[in-house]
């Protein structure tokens, strides 16, 4: 796992006689700066003589904090470490747990509605409306069902689907406590803690350490309907990852400041912006958990650094906290 505190970009350019090439690669490192922006200008300087050479490769990096390609660390603010664990804050504020070796897997348990106006409906409702009028030979009428029918249509469906959810979201939830306890009656050598999130349930595993890249890790990832992303994320980033702090949309209070758009490391002049929002953030964050303990399954074998990992995570969490999820 490599999570760096320093991050450089550098920029390239290159005339020819037909065209014009601008290469852009970030640089890293935990020493320094002036680290950073060497391996950039290095990887800039490689990346380029590539492209010179024929090669087809792109010639900016994403904006993502997280690349599955090419070998670029995760691009987050370190915030803390605790042993081999990093603490880091996402593009959305959040605090997020990486761990090397402590196997994490989200089991997600969100309804979505099956009911729900789609685009083809809503034109047919505005065709309908707008042949009535004309029909009809009265602009009033028909610009009354060109705006009424979608709206009354999509009034009845968020009814019926307000009227659903409760029981829905309860059957989601059993479902993938079904999944997660299929699973450890399958490999009763697992010792699993079982969290509860607001979209499902996290699992984390104490018997053992993993790396995110085995064969027993993916297996357990596909047995447990882990999500695709995250699957490739561990395995290629080489971590765990897990949300420790709550998203702020899910808080019940409308910040006071828009969250700034651009990712770590952020342009100087929206730095101030950013750690004004922060302030904001964390000044309501605590009255909500990540995630809530529910119980133990299969063995008790407890690895140390699963353990020390743990400890981590359910104090950032707060775990065993009577809170609200989010």
């Amino acid at each position: 796992m490599l999570i760096p505190y320093f991050w450089a970009e550098a920029r390239l350019q290159n005339k020819l006689p037909e065209r014009q090439i601008t290469v852009r690669r970030w640089g890293w490192s935990d020493l320094s700066q002036a680290d950073a922006q060497a391996l950039a200008d290095q990887r800039a300087q490689e990346a380029m003589n590539r492209i010179l050479s024929g090669e087809s490769l792109r010639r900016r990096e994403p904006k993502a904090a997280y690349d599955c390609a090419d070998g670029v660390p995760i691009r987050e603010e370190v915030v803390s470490r605790h042993g081999n664990t990093v603490i880091t804050r996402n593009s959305y504020g959040s605090l997020c747990l990486n761990a090397a070796d402590v196997f994490f897997a989200d089991v997600d348990a969100e309804w979505h509605p099956s009911l729900r106006m789609n685009l083809r409906g809503c034109l047919l409702m505005v065709v309908t409306g707008v042949a009535a009028g004309v029909l009809l030979k009265s602009v009033l009428t028909g610009f009354a069902l060109v705006i009424g029918l979608p709206w009354l249509t999509s009034w009845i469906i968020d009814r019926i689907n307000a009227k659903r959810r409760s029981a829905a979201e309860a059957g989601e939830k059993e479902r993938a406590l079904g999944i997660i306890r299929a699973f450890s009656a399958a490999y009763p050598l697992w010792h699993l803690r079982v969290y509860e999130t607001p979209a499902g349930y996290r699992l984390l595993a104490m018997h053992e350490v993993f790396g995110p890249a085995e064969e027993s890790c993916q297996k357990a990832f596909e047995e447990l309907n882990t999500d695709k992303v995250f699957m490739r994320l561990c395995a290629v980033q080489g971590c765990f990852r897990a949300r420790v702090s709550p998203k702020y949309w899910r808080m019940k209070y409308r910040l006071p400041l828009s969250l700034p758009k651009s990712k770590w490391p952020f342009p100087e002049e929206h730095v101030p912006l950013r750690q004004r929002w922060i302030e904001a953030y964390e000044k309501h964050a605590p009255q909500y958990a990540s995630c809530r303990f529910i119980e133990t399954l299969g063995s008790r074998v407890t690895h140390p650094e699963a353990e020390a990992v743990r400890a981590v995570h359910d104090e950032y969490c707060q775990a065993h906290a009577d809170l609200p999820l989010a």
